[in-house]
């Protein structure tokens, strides 16, 4: 931390105008192994604060007042729409970016500290109900028995169901990512290439009759490096194609599936945290599923 620092230190300091701290600060997100969509929004969520003042305003004298002066601005005077969404994203970059000056030793205080974050509740996401995960889980299962015998629909759709895994996480899954030693209890292992995504790698435990159905898929597609090898466009189709041969008036997604197995488990009394650790979410992000589970555990049943 103290070489960071000191390196840090030679660029920025309080006297510093946005610009250069901006740069400084894009270096510090890339080194962190944020996404590149994560750092394209933080930095633009800041230029758009360094352009509510003067080009020469140095980061040192900004004050709590001018932030909540521009943010004012942006929710009530700006002539672009500010959803509440980007609005709480823009509060939490402000807040990123002055803690990171401070715990650098750049500015000796914090004007982003005491600035209200408005947490903003997204729309409840669908999900299947009780009824409807069978129906599809049986029409992915037909399309084994063709005359042609397909079995990725039934290997992608049970795996999602089961998991909750996402899209990413479903693209990045290899053969040698199970776990078949024991049988009974048959595992799938999310990993992370990237040591800022180290933390959502866990276990999950996979239905007994998963193995069956990954032998079968295994035996016709052949997979070597990754599990599903096809565009997520095209993994996208194929859980659309069960939608539609389900005669779902929704649309089957990943997404839904991954809201479906976790409001699945908390309707069968599956432990919350043992929940939240099998989606690989965060405590702070899990207080918001957690209240959104509440609502959508009447819709499933």
């Amino acid at each position: 931390m103290e070489k960071g620092e000191s390196s840090v230190r030679e660029f920025v300091n309080a006297d510093t105008t946005f610009p250069a701290a901006i740069h400084a600060w894009e270096i510090h997100l890339a080194d962190e192994d944020r996404t590149g969509n994560t750092i394209k929004a933080f930095i633009n969520d800041i230029q758009l604060l360094a352009s509510f003042f003067p080009p020469d305003r140095s980061i040192g004298s900004i004050k709590t007042r001018d932030i909540n002066a521009f943010l004012n601005w942006m929710e009530n005077e700006r002539k672009v729409p500010c959803s509440p969404k980007t609005y709480s994203r823009r509060i939490t970059s402000i807040k990123s970016f002055f803690k990171w000056l401070k715990t650098y030793g750049i500015l000796s205080e914090d004007p982003a500290e005491t600035v209200i974050q408005k947490s903003v509740i997204s729309p409840l996401p669908e999900i299947l109900t009780s009824v409807e995960v069978p129906l599809v889980l049986e029409t992915a299962d037909h399309f084994r028995y063709l005359k042609k015998p397909d079995a990725r629909p039934m290997a992608l759709l049970y795996l999602l169901i089961s998991t909750g895994i996402k899209k990413s996480e479903t693209l990045g899954i290899s053969p040698n990512h199970f776990d078949f030693d024991i049988p009974d209890n048959p595992v799938l292992y999310i990993r992370y290439d990237t040591p800022g995504n180290r933390y959502k790698e866990r276990k999950i435990d996979l239905p007994i009759n998963w193995i069956n159905i990954y032998n079968e898929y295994v035996n016709q597609a052949h997979p070597t490096k990754r599990l599903f090898d096809f565009s997520a466009r095209r993994l996208e189709y194929i859980l659309e194609d069960i939608g539609t041969a389900a005669g779902l008036k929704k649309h089957l997604s990943f997404n839904m599936c991954r809201w479906t197995c976790m409001v699945h488990d908390y309707y069968t009394n599956t432990d919350p945290e043992a929940i939240r650790m099998k989606m690989g979410v965060s405590k702070i992000q899990w207080r918001e599923i957690f209240m959104k589970l509440e609502k959508l555990r009447d819709q499933y049943a």
